[in-house]
């Protein structure tokens, strides 16, 4: 059974591309615990292959690899050729994962306490409703027991018809509403890949509020997107069929 092994940090050196793969070197600092006597490390050089599907899949770039920081997830090999493996180690890699930097990780951390803050908050509003709600209730009722021909009841149900009908809610600056099959995307946004990390807080503040954070950007006329790429993304994956817009009418 072949040995899996694991590699954390960036690329130290460029991005090498090949017909169905590509490759990049990494290195990691030898074991701190080697016996008396022994020599200690200092660094493993490793070059790590990638199948191309499995890597555009990660939204990496030929600049983006030398700073990003990565998960590699594979086998060792001795079977490459030494041309195209110029560290100590050739690694076959099934796995390779984007780590979030520590400033997006503490980010997430300070918002996810601000959410857990406004959910409680919401909670402790919908009880507070929820009793005056059967307060109101209580009170209607001893008024109908007191006078049984009152027509109040019908009147508060029209009231509160209207209140189904409302629009969702939508992001401050919206302007209208268009069907996300209307927008037409220019070509050079789709060579583009959005950061994948801000993407994913996007998707959860969909996932929460049921709406986009911010409007699309778009040219009324030819309904061309001018500005919100990422967003565009985020609604394609939701499976929104309208987003929130605003115009742009510049030709």
């Amino acid at each position: 059974m072949p040995h899996k092994i694991t590699l954390t940090g960036s690329a130290t050196g460029p991005l090498r591309e090949y017909d169905r793969y590509v490759s990049f070197d990494m290195r990691e600092k030898g074991s701190p615990s080697a016996p008396k006597g022994l020599k200690k490390s200092t660094f493993i050089s490793y070059t790590v292959f990638v199948a191309k599907k499995a890597f555009n899949k990660t939204g990496l770039t030929k600049k983006s690899i030398m700073h990003e920081k990565i998960l590699v997830q594979g086998e060792p090999t001795l079977d490459i050729p030494i041309d195209e493996c110029p560290g100590e180690i050739g690694i076959i890699c099934f796995q390779i994962t984007v780590l979030p930097n520590k400033n997006d990780k503490e980010a997430n951390e300070s918002k996810d306490k601000k959410e857990a803050q406004q959910e409680v908050s919401k909670a402790q509003q919908e009880v507070a409703a929820t009793k005056q709600k059967e307060k109101q209730e209580l009170v209607a009722k001893e008024e109908k027991t007191v006078q049984p021909e009152v027509n109040e009841t019908p009147v508060q149900e029209k009231k509160a018809a209207p209140q189904k009908k409302q629009q969702p809610i939508q992001p401050k600056g919206t302007k209208d509403v268009m069907s996300f099959e209307d927008i037409i995307v220019p070509e050079a946004f789709l060579k583009t890949r959005p950061n994948p990390v801000k993407t994913e807080e996007v998707i959860e503040f969909v996932k929460r509020t049921g709406h986009l954070d911010k409007p699309l950007t778009i040219e009324k006329e030819s309904k061309i997107l001018k500005d919100g790429y990422r967003r565009y993304i985020v609604a394609k994956t939701m499976k929104m069929d309208n987003v929130p817009v605003v115009y742009d009418y510049q030709k």
